[in-house]
């Protein structure tokens, strides 16, 4: 239960996203929304997702439960995402994070009796957690680290 391999997600169009298919690559996962402050990370993540994507892959996870600042659905959220930042990774379908029924994959975020790493707390909008080639968990960075600082580019290699 130490890998997020194991999950198996709703796509933001209705697919399936299937974590076990990125071995081999980092993932960010990161919760995102449209109307917030950190709004403009899109960009930002974009911009990794498109410079490492030999060995990189981002998922977006909306969710509306920080200051109800992704109020739109499925589709409004994707058109949203490519219009305005060009977003080509993987999107979730909304998901609730600190509300009931939390999903099942920020469950095993949030308790290190199910990541075998940390206890983690989602506080606000693009939360990102970075984890390995082989789906562990490795850092919980807050909403104000940017997608491209130093700490997010040393673990990719760039520096």
């Amino acid at each position: 239960m130490n890998s997020i391999h194991i999950f198996k997600v709703e796509g933001i169009r209705g697919e399936e996203i299937d974590f076990s298919r990125y071995k081999g690559k980092k993932i960010i996962v990161v919760n995102v929304a449209s109307e917030c402050g950190f709004t403009p990370q899109y960009q930002q993540l974009q911009e990794l997702y498109k410079s490492f994507n030999d060995k990189l892959v981002v998922v977006g996870f909306p969710c509306n439960d920080f200051g109800g600042q992704e109020p739109g659905t499925n589709e409004t959220i994707e058109a949203f995402c490519q219009s305005r930042f060009g977003v080509a990774f993987p999107m979730a379908a909304k998901v609730n994070i600190t509300k009931a029924p939390t999903h099942p994959l920020y469950e095993w975020f949030g308790q290190q009796s199910l990541n075998g790493v940390m206890d983690t707390e989602v506080k606000w909008n693009f939360h990102k957690y970075l984890l390995d080639e082989e789906g562990h968990l490795i850092a919980s960075l807050p909403s104000a680290v940017s997608p491209l600082d130093d700490k997010v580019l040393q673990w990719l290699g760039a520096l």
